[in-house]
């Protein structure tokens, strides 16, 4: 038995197989990945020479490949994390979110459901298309608004969360159009190791500590559910194991807090793990800059029904979670100073107006 992992040398998907595979008992993955800017192979270092793991680069809009791969390894399940996934990117350039999060999807599901129909009677009530979302595509929350249910209404804001979404009903129609066993993940903001530093948590930690500015969007009063990416991949696990046919789970980690919040909590640990050379605090290189266009104000997820069901909650609070994620970038600079690269910089140029 195998599960094949698109966009396995993302952030999530990483995480996800080196977390599978620490289970000497766990199936091989074959693990696609197109390596785009936020693909690194660093991530999966540990797994060389490890013959469970099997990767190819490749597209998940190659359908002539995709479909290669599952004649050759027989998977029993495809968990599709491939995306592009930084709002920020989108809005300066969206067309790569319609390439990859809506023709990459559909041309994949295409590919699965001609495999999946193939399959014996027993295989193919047993086969799984897992697919991984975001909260974003319900929209923004106001104050006091209740949490994100799976039943919330899809309101996109941005055109990352809009080809999310689109991505996420052609998901919903292949289930009910052609009967393909799908499962829906909409998570919310993740954070933790081997996270790409154009996201909040690591680049504050990383322009922290190289002495730069740390850029806060607006007031920094733009509320997010923090989830730990350990305890995501957890969720994901469990829903692949148990998870109704067709259904959706919400995985939150019950941790609502402010941008600004992170930052300073970000700051503080950086305080007290490694000082700066002059004594002074972190929170003294906090840079307030315009806000980005549509920003929304407000996510959370309501977690209940893949607790009810499923029996799911987070092992980690957001302190113990959030601690860990610092000391992990102070013990690996090397892999950030190789995630780094020239186009990294340029684009850290443009959307801050700070050399990198």
């Amino acid at each position: 038995m195998t599960i094949l992992v698109t966009g396995g040398a993302g952030f999530i998907g990483g995480n996800f197989v080196l977390d599978w595979l620490a289970n000497p008992q766990a199936e091989p993955v074959v693990n696609l990945d197109k390596l785009t800017y936020a693909g690194n192979l660093d991530t999966l270092d540990s797994l060389t020479g490890d013959a469970r793991h099997v990767f190819v680069q490749g597209d998940i809009a190659d359908a002539e490949r995709v479909s290669r791969l599952l004649d050759q390894h027989q998977p029993r399940a495809v968990l599709n994390f491939a995306a592009e996934s930084h709002v920020d990117r989108s809005i300066s350039g969206p067309e790569a979110f319609i390439q990859t999060n809506v023709m990459g999807s559909f041309k994949l599901l295409e590919a699965v459901r001609a495999y999946w129909g193939g399959l014996a009677s027993q295989a193919q009530q047993a086969f799984r298309f897992l697919h991984v979302s975001t909260d974003e595509v319900y929209g923004s929350l106001g104050p006091g608004q209740a949490a994100f249910t799976e039943s919330h209404r899809y309101e996109p804001n941005s055109p990352y969360s809009a080809s999310k979404a689109a991505s996420d009903h052609l998901v919903r129609a292949y289930h009910h159009t052609y009967g393909l066993p799908v499962l829906t993940t909409n998570c919310s903001n993740n954070y933790g190791p081997y996270h790409f530093p154009e996201k909040l948590i690591p680049l504050m930690i990383v322009n922290a500590l190289a002495g730069k500015p740390l850029p806060v969007y607006g007031d920094g009063m733009q509320i997010r559910d923090w989830l730990y990416v350990k305890d995501h991949c957890s969720a994901i696990r469990r829903v692949l194991e148990a998870g109704r046919v067709g259904e959706v789970y919400n995985v939150g980690g019950w941790n609502e807090k402010a941008n600004i919040e992170i930052v300073h909590t970000v700051c503080d640990l950086l305080d007290e793990l490694q000082p700066r050379a002059d004594g002074l605090s972190y929170r003294g290189q906090i840079s307030h800059v315009t806000d980005r266009p549509g920003h929304d104000r407000r996510y959370a997820i309501d977690a209940r029904k893949l607790h009810d069901e499923l029996g799911w909650k987070p092992a980690e609070t957001f302190d113990t979670g959030i601690r860990q994620t610092v000391r992990w970038y102070l013990d690996h600079p090397g892999w950030v100073a190789r995630v780094q690269s020239g186009a990294y910089r340029d684009w850290l140029q443009a959307q801050y107006g700070q050399a990198a």
